[in-house]
């Protein structure tokens, strides 16, 4: 039981790792195509109904990673509760903006453009792409794209909670991990008969 649950906490491990990865892989790119100041990836965590960052690229990389705030604060929670993606050319004027929050990460941006990341029918969290070079218009077409890193990003959230929650089931030393005790029993019992037959076979 010991070496089967080390093996797959093991892999829970590791797929968080290359989730991660992932998502940072997402941000990173979105940012270079649009030519933004930043990009970052928000997780929705239910149990604490907070928005958290989970993947930043530029502005802020490497220190707002695991930063939480209320589900519900500025452009963001307006994102993920909608449902709707959203262009803001001028943020200040903007009701939705929550400047406070803007301003504890230590980046206002002036502009941003945000996606729902949704996965089925959960709303996962919110992809943001901050501060693009001005142009004339924001395009169908640029929403398209970011569209596609939406996808991208909602698949690897999904994936990056499937692994935290198979962490946790291993950490918890309740029914879960007897359950997992007993799957393994089965799984060795099931292989029982088979040797027996294959032995009998050859004998014969």
């Amino acid at each position: 039981m010991s070496d089967l649950r080390a093996a797959v906490a093991a892999g829970a491990l590791g797929s968080e790792e290359s989730y991660r990865e992932l998502l940072q892989a997402v941000v990173e790119v979105a940012r270079a195509i649009f030519g933004a100041r930043a990009s970052s990836v928000f997780l929705h965590d239910e149990e604490t109904d907070e928005l958290v960052f989970e993947a930043v690229a530029g502005e802020g990389a490497g220190e707002l990673v695991g930063k939480r705030f209320p589900s519900s604060t500025g452009v963001a929670g307006w994102v993920l509760v909608t449902r709707q993606p959203l262009v803001i050319e001028e943020l200040e004027q903007d009701p939705r903006f929550a400047r406070e929050a803007a301003e504890s990460t230590g980046f206002v941006p002036k502009g941003l453009m945000a996606v729902p990341l949704l996965h089925e029918d959960r709303s996962l969290g919110v992809l943001e792409v901050l501060d693009r070079p001005a142009q004339a218009a924001f395009s169908l077409k640029e929403m398209e794209l970011l569209g596609l890193f939406a996808n991208e990003a909602a698949i690897a959230l999904d994936l990056l909670q499937k692994a935290r929650h198979a962490r946790a089931v291993l950490q918890n030393e309740g029914e879960d991990v007897s359950a997992l005790a007993r799957f393994a029993q089965r799984l060795e019992d099931a292989a029982k008969p088979r040797s027996a037959c294959s032995a009998l076979s050859t004998s014969s």
